[in-house]
């Protein structure tokens, strides 16, 4: 299984953004039934959570992204996205897209967003 992530980019604050990630060689039946989110890491920072599907298909979000991202999935296409909207400066940074299938975690390899005041 290999999570490819892209989307990335650099934007003003206020623009919006979409990342996608794609499991290619994850079988349909467990993508759908995975746990999978998205997760910022910044310089000295820890990687951070920043929204997640679970695996019941509930959503959460962090606090400071709340009514401006979006997380969502296509189950036939093995996607999941990110869309960001409003965007700040804070949220620059490596997003890395994850799946975790039975506690075992799999990672993209990060695309790049940065936010220019």
């Amino acid at each position: 299984v290999q999570l490819q992530a892209s989307g990335g980019g650099s934007v003003q604050a206020g623009g919006s953004l979409k990342l996608s990630c794609v499991a290619n060689g994850m079988i349909w039946s467990t993508f759908t039934a995975s746990r999978m989110g998205w997760y910022r890491q910044t310089p000295g920072k820890q990687r951070e959570l920043v929204a997640e599907f679970t695996s019941d298909g509930k959503t959460n979000y962090q606090d400071s992204v709340k009514g401006r991202f979006t997380i969502s999935k296509n189950n036939s296409r093995k996607t999941v996205y990110l869309q960001m909207n409003d965007l700040e400066p804070e949220d620059t940074g490596v997003y890395y897209c994850n799946i975790q299938v039975w506690s075992r975690d799999y990672w993209g390899q990060g695309t790049l967003v940065t936010v220019s005041s």
